[in-house]
């Protein structure tokens, strides 16, 4: 928890987002197949694919990457305060398949036997695995946290997300994790060890989320929390505070995912092929718009939107060839698209807003639960697992100042608890909402494989994290 000095007039501005009334999104409808949702047949993806492999444009795979990995065991802490039939089943599930976690390698030979032997008290062995008696997980970052075995090989998520990037390219591409500063040594020791595997170096770079971008936390009664030192309580202000750190980022191509999106790598393929199959599609979607933006055509303006659905056909019809440079000139995202099977979390929405008609990434947050906006948000058919390949550069290779094309006023506001006591505090607008949103945006449905995040340790029991 980290604490800034703030002003009075800050203090007031935050109060008045979080206590004042919410940011909503008006949907229109959810994107889908053929409305919103594009997608391509086997001969058009390995036409894309082909491309992106014969690029030599610069490629950086973007990561935040700072998340803790304590969430994934809380249902082990839950257990030892409370348990229910809920987590005491969980548990169950988790001690059966204790050998089959990567971490288990990592534990002493002692504590293995223990293990084994039945032989192990349960409150001692979770604050061995957990706490910094042992092997301190609760407080490591998820990406630090072992998730699969391959072969002889332990690796975590910061390994395996540099091992599977240089599989989709090897050759000009850098990778950028956004990390706890505190965190960096450890994870750049973790990174070194394997390239000193495969045999060569690799393009890596660290930042940090902005510590002047974190939120205020208020108390119910709408007053500043104070900590015990009697600094101001601030909490990070979510991934949108990351606009900046991905502004820095200068390559053709970025590929943006996170850091618990990772498959075992016997399982990686299907990933690999749609990162290729997007990236080739955003060099091909680049180059139409730069013949656009210095030919304007109405016609293969309408064509380009027919193939890739990208504008609502009300804002095609309010167009003129005038338009279209300023239309076309800012930065763009190819996003993937898995069918929802139940995950919480945003999805893709046509969405209003002065008249205007856009593509949205919307969250459940976002939407006002009660009515015709809530029966839209339920008839979403797919789902954002932020799959994106980002494009911030105009047609002469210049980059853009992303805070340009920014909403600032899609906030979220969040409700936890701190020390038992409900706080509140603002977020600014998410990295793939509100900061994105007046980008030109293309949906694409991509297979369901290509999506396996690790939210509980529970989820390395699935089979995108086995190695047979």
């Amino acid at each position: 928890m980290k604490s800034v000095q703030i002003d009075v007039n800050s203090i007031d501005a935050q109060r008045e987002k979080v206590f004042g009334d919410q940011p909503e999104l008006k949907l229109v409808s959810p994107c889908k197949l053929g409305e919103g949702i594009i997608n391509s047949d086997e001969e058009q993806r390995e036409l894309l694919i082909n491309k992106f492999e014969n690029t030599d444009l610069k490629t950086t795979f973007f990561i935040p990457a700072s998340g803790s990995g304590s969430r994934m065991f809380q249902f082990l802490f839950d257990f030892l305060e409370d348990p229910t039939e809920e987590n005491t089943s969980q548990v169950e599930r988790f001690l059966n398949y204790i050998e089959d976690f990567a971490f288990f390698n990592k534990l002493p030979i002692d504590i293995r036997k223990k293990i084994k032997n039945n032989d192990i008290n349960l409150d001692e062995f979770v604050r061995y695995l957990l706490t910094e008696v042992g092997m301190g997980y609760g407080d490591l970052p998820k990406g630090l946290i072992p998730f699969h075995k391959n072969g002889p090989f332990v690796l975590n998520p910061y390994q395996e997300q540099l091992l599977q990037g240089l599989q989709v390219k090897e050759e000009n591409t850098a990778f950028h994790y956004t990390i706890k500063a505190s965190f960096e040594e450890k994870i750049g020791q973790e990174l070194s060890s394997l390239q000193g595997v495969i045999g060569h170096d690799v393009d890596v770079a660290f930042s940090y989320q902005d510590v002047s971008t974190d939120a205020i936390a208020f108390d119910d009664e709408r007053n500043p929390l104070f900590l015990d030192n009697g600094e101001i309580l601030t909490r990070p202000s979510g991934h949108g505070a990351l606009l900046d750190n991905l502004n820095t980022i200068t390559s053709d191509l970025i590929f943006i995912k996170n850091i618990d999106n990772v498959q075992h790598f016997a399982k990686s393929k299907v990933s690999q092929e749609t990162w290729k199959y997007l990236g080739g599609m955003a060099i091909w979607f680049q180059e139409r718009i730069s013949k656009l933006i210095k030919t304007p055509s109405m016609d293969e303006l309408i064509k380009l939107n027919n193939r890739y659905q990208f504008l609502h056909p009300n804002l095609i019809a309010e167009l003129t060839e005038q338009d279209i440079p300023n239309l076309l000139n800012r930065p763009f995202r190819i996003c993937g698209m898995v069918r929802n099977e139940g995950q919480a979390g945003g999805g893709p929405f046509w969405v209003e807003e002065e008249g205007k008609i856009s593509k949205q990434i919307v969250e459940k947050s976002q939407i006002n639960l009660k009515g015709k906006q809530y029966r839209l948000m339920v008839q979403s058919t797919h789902f954002n697992p932020v799959v994106i390949v980002a494009v911030n550069k105009d047609s002469n290779g210049k980059p853009f100042d992303l805070r340009d094309f920014c909403d600032d006023s899609k906030y979220f506001v969040v409700n936890k608890k701190y020390k038992g006591k409900n706080i509140s505090f603002s977020e600014l607008p998410g990295l793939w909402n509100g900061s994105m949103a007046y980008w030109n945006t293309i949906f694409v449905e991509i297979p369901t494989k290509s999506f396996s995040p690790v939210k509980t340790v529970l989820d390395l029991l699935g089979k995108a994290h086995k190695e047979d």
